[in-house]
């Protein structure tokens, strides 16, 4: 008797399962708004005439850059979540 595969595993857990980086970039720009989103991660995208279009455009490409807005990403959703209770 053979076994089934093994199904992946879940990612019920993992807040980021589903949220693209331009929602991401988009919620983080709306909360800080650009300026305060540029001090808080310094790059040249979210300080020289920023756009959503251009921070995808290098976070796509820019590995650690992207772990920066993923964790300051769910850094604003524990905040949310602390202020909301």
């Amino acid at each position: 008797m053979q076994q089934a595969p093994a199904s992946p595993p879940t990612q019920a857990r993992n807040p980021l399962h589903g949220v693209t980086l331009e929602a991401m970039v988009t919620a983080l720009q709306a909360h800080y708004g650009w300026d305060e989103l540029g001090q808080r991660i310094h790059i040249r995208c979210f300080v020289l005439d920023p756009s959503v279009a251009s921070s995808l455009k290098f976070l796509r490409k820019t590995p650690w850059a992207r772990e920066k807005v993923e964790s300051l990403y769910l850094f604003m959703l524990r905040e949310q979540k602390r202020a909301a209770h």
